[in-house]
């Protein structure tokens, strides 16, 4: 093989991961540098989909863009199926992986990152802020009245998970990163989407940068597709989890939560008045869910 076939191969998948990682954690560099934690070694971080969110933010994402006619009808119904596959199937196989990595965030080619921050705002209260997981938010609340940041580590794109993260009061977020060129978006990543390795490449990066003791930090997912990130923490917690995780935090000893029917939740204490009737969808939501499983 010549040097030039070399050149234009593309980078395997540790390589886009660790690309994907970088970029992650180069975009929260701001959000972090303006937080003055009380502990700087000691962070938590938390997956958002299905963990601090029921469903997919992504999906939610894609659907109020829909409404905004950012693409076609053909278009949501090809993001539905996927999101379909994964509830249903629970994991996601290597050909489902390299279908969404080729077609993710395409559909934003175009728009400015001005304008997906703007609508992003919206979708948040329209289609988000009620599905937040009350358990959940209370745990990253622990984090941060101990003096401990708490970044959010999501495959959503970068700009909808900062907007999560600034609206739930966390230090920051990372997520996949979109290319953009003089503020208009190619529709290309910039390495892969922030996904099973990936996140966990995010998170060595911002701990190198950040001086964070990774034996002190909590993270938090509901998939085992986030046993990397997990893995690279001394407190790992199963939120909502899948099958896989389950069995897997049972066998290490590791923390469990489940949210997703309101007698777990009201035994935990985390349902309060003011936030009532969001709740109420939220859990009614996720035992339907359930159920259908």
């Amino acid at each position: 093989m010549s040097s030039s076939d070399k050149t234009r191969r593309p980078p395997n998948l540790r390589q886009r991961s660790t690309l994907a990682g970088e970029a992650a954690a180069a975009a929260a560099e701001v959000e972090a540098s303006l937080d003055h934690p009380v502990d700087p070694t000691s962070a938590a971080f938390f997956d958002v989909d299905n963990t601090v969110m029921q469903g997919a933010s992504i999906f939610h994402l894609a659907r109020g863009l829909h409404r905004r006619d950012f693409f076609t009808t053909r278009d949501i119904l090809g993001a539905m199926w996927k999101q379909a596959y994964f509830r249903v199937v629970g994991v996601e196989d290597p050909d489902h992986i390299a279908e969404t990595r080729n077609s993710a965030l395409s559909f934003i080619a175009g728009h400015t990152v001005t304008e997906l921050e703007e609508l992003g705002e919206e979708i948040f209260d329209e289609g988000m802020a009620h599905r937040i997981w009350p358990g959940t938010r209370a745990l990253a609340q622990l984090h941060l009245d101990q003096g401990q940041r708490v970044w959010l580590v999501t495959a959503a794109p970068i700009e909808i998970a900062q907007i999560i993260a600034r609206r739930l009061g966390l230090t920051g977020a990372m997520g996949t990163v979109s290319e953009h060129v003089d503020g208009v978006y190619t529709g290309r990543l910039v390495g892969d989407l922030l996904h099973g390795p990936a996140k966990a490449e995010a998170i060595l990066a911002l701990a190198a940068r950040e001086g964070l003791d990774l034996a002190r930090c909590s993270a938090y997912s509901d998939s085992s597709n986030d046993l990397p990130m997990l893995g690279l923490v001394g407190d790992p917690v199963a939120i909502n989890p899948d099958a896989r995780l389950r069995a897997h935090a049972r066998e290490q000893g590791w923390r469990i939560r489940d949210y997703r029917t309101g007698r777990k939740a009201a035994r935990a204490g985390l349902v309060v008045a003011a936030t009532t009737g969001a709740v109420t969808g939220a859990v009614a939501a996720g035992v339907a869910v359930r159920r259908k499983r």
